[in-house]
């Protein structure tokens, strides 16, 4: 049950959250369907009655101001106390209903979040998801701000007001279609794949800086077919015969399974396993329905651990 429907939240103030988020007065009036004009006219209305600015103009992008930065925790944190509050409601009347929120990065939400809804909804059909995908700062920030109940993400410090709910291990590796010359073997370095067209990560995801290091550690230099934000565009792409991505098994777990793909050790000095971590926000507890959640989450976290295995 979204509060802002119900008329808890301030239709103005929301306005003025997601043009925080997004940005743009343009891009907040895409996402809302509504004219830019009432947008803007809402966030004008505000900054009257409060006497300050809220969004100073940085190219084509509003950023806030300190003021606007005050305003936007507050009112994340009075919007989120509102929908557990209105959880909490649903769960004393015994509906088993309300919302719960996750933010994920794109390979845990590929096949690991869906597999565990699936068995969330036996026991709450009536609790509907808000899913968001983003890189592992932002997920970890969003719960760390308020925005979401929990995050799951990799290779990322947890913040002070965020708790680690559960944690694990894995180790990257080359995903080759079945026919590549290395899908059999054990292990492989980086430096095997520097003839090959490579479909690699961006820097603005910890897996393509975790790359981009050990590489450079190495004096390794690859040539890169395709590089993109896209985990499932790297794994489609490896899919089919364009070239060989880095990953964990994490998001490709349908296609390893399938035999489509498959999963070869690197074994290159310079790279840790990548870890794994689930946390939800601090300062207050979960309603149920995502306290149940979170448990299940965890669960699925902690199965995925890898034993470290060096192989020659």
């Amino acid at each position: 049950m979204d509060p802002r429907r119900l008329g808890l939240v301030a239709t103005k103030l929301h306005y003025f959250q997601i043009v925080a988020e997004l940005g743009s007065i343009r891009r907040a009036a895409q996402d809302l369907n509504v004219a830019p004009s009432v947008i803007s006219r809402s966030v004008r209305q505000i900054e009257a009655e409060l006497d300050v600015q809220l969004f100073d103009r940085v190219g084509k992008r509003l950023k806030l101001t300190s003021a606007g930065e005050t305003l936007v925790y507050h009112a994340r944190a009075s919007a989120l106390e509102i929908a557990n509050a209105v959880n909490f409601i649903q769960d004393l009347k015994g509906l088993r209903g309300g919302t719960v929120s996750i933010v994920a990065i794109e390979s845990m939400a590929r096949h690991a979040v869906p597999k565990v809804l699936q068995r969330f909804w036996d026991s709450y059909q009536h609790v509907d998801i808000k899913l968001h995908i983003a890189g592992s700062a932002q997920a970890f920030e969003a719960v760390a701000n308020g925005i979401y109940d929990m995050a799951v993400a990799f290779d990322h410090a947890v913040p002070s007001n965020a708790r680690r709910l559960a944690s694990c291990r894995m180790r990257l590796g080359a995903l080759l279609r079945a026919d590549h010359p290395m899908a059999n073997a054990p292990s492989v370095l980086l430096r095997d794949f520097v003839a090959e067209p490579l479909l690699l990560a961006e820097s603005s995801l910890t897996l393509g800086r975790t790359v981009e290091a050990a590489a450079a550690r190495s004096g390794v230099t690859f040539h890169s077919r395709v590089v993109t934000n896209s985990i499932g565009a790297l794994i489609e792409l490896a899919m089919s015969g364009q070239g060989v991505t880095f990953q964990t098994r994490l998001g490709a777990e349908p296609e390893l399974e399938s035999g489509k793909l498959v999963f070869v050790p690197l074994r290159d000095a310079h790279l840790r396993r990548r870890e794994l971590v689930l946390v939800s926000r601090a300062n207050s507890p979960l309603p149920r329905a995502a306290s149940t959640l979170s448990v299940m989450l965890g669960e699925a976290v902690t199965a995925l651990n890898e034993n470290e295995i060096v192989v020659a």
